[in-house]
């Protein structure tokens, strides 16, 4: 795997990480369509923890076998399988060295009391993600929750093991509850808060939801361009030194996924990761639109 000078370029921006990390964090910036692009896209298949196997699979119930999403990450050419434990358990062998995959190591879910405290369990180790062949390992952290401390906590211990044994960490920060009101959770001054601390974490990779126009505390000017608000979230990732991708959300029309993608490559972003609007439609109709957005980050 020869590495072109735009992977050597962002690899050089990791300047404290060993070989190992160094290493699949290459190997997930060369796979796929997009190999040395140095843009990501990722199929994320947790949502069967978060919301249950009707609401995540019912649409397409091809997607209730864990197969299925091996072989649409494999077959659409992505960057990435991100899934938990059990998802990856039980294609591992087969697919086993075919595309990088992250073990994501902690999870809720929707039964979860609404009156508790936003967190997550712990639900998978690092050695499970050696055992799997995983190049990097998947934590979510709550910026703002009562629980964030602990979460923060957890995310040191799991960011630390992993690169000890040479595992790429991409850390989801979603910033809600405690104060955050609902449209804060979007807020661009929270966004780029909740992103900010997944850099001084140590991560990778940051994942993101899209920010709005909102300003929910800081006295950040409002920024309608979608393309400047994702320069602005970079911006706060050590001055755009560390990977971002954006989240697709929910299932939503192509068209507005596709403006989207066209929005977060103007404004500098480094990709998408993307799971309902995929794994919810027929495969024929899933590959054909990770096909657009392929073009989309190539162009």
């Amino acid at each position: 795997m020869a590495l072109n000078s735009r992977v050597t370029e962002i690899l050089s921006n990791y300047e404290s990480e060993n070989p190992g990390v160094k290493a699949n964090l290459a190997r997930i910036l060369m796979n796929g369509k997009l190999g040395g692009s140095g843009k990501l896209v990722i199929l994320p298949v947790d949502q069967g923890f978060e919301h249950g196997p009707t609401k995540s699979f019912d649409a397409n119930p091809e997607a209730y076998d864990p197969h299925y999403h091996f072989k649409l990450a494999i077959d659409a050419g992505l960057s990435a399988y991100a899934a938990p434990l059990g998802m990856i358990e039980s294609g591992a062998m087969s697919y086993a060295g075919s595309i990088p995959l992250i073990l994501k190591m902690n999870s809720s879910n929707s039964l979860h009391p609404k009156s508790s405290s936003y967190d997550q369990a712990i639900t998978a180790s690092v050695k499970d993600a050696l055992r799997l062949g995983c190049s990097a390992v998947g934590f979510t952290i709550y910026p703002g929750s009562s629980n964030n401390l602990n979460m923060i906590e957890e995310a040191r211990e799991i960011i630390a093991e992993a690169k000890s044994y040479g595992l790429v960490v991409v850390i989801w920060s979603y910033p809600r509850g405690g104060d955050i009101s609902k449209e804060g959770e979007t807020a661009l001054d929270i966004v780029a808060y909740g992103a900010h601390m997944a850099a001084l974490l140590g991560a990778n990779i940051i994942k993101v939801k899209l920010p709005t126009n909102y300003i929910e505390r800081d006295k950040t000017p409002v920024i309608n361009m979608i393309s400047e608000r994702i320069k602005y979230i970079k911006k706060a990732c050590f001055a755009g030194r560390r990977i971002v991708v954006f989240s697709g959300g929910e299932a939503k029309d192509p068209s507005d996924l596709y403006n989207e993608i066209k929005e977060i490559t103007k404004g500098g972003g480094d990709g998408s990761i993307i799971g309902r609007n995929t794994f919810q439609k027929n495969k024929k109709d899933a590959l054909s639109m990770l096909e657009k957005v392929i073009g989309l980050y190539k162009s």
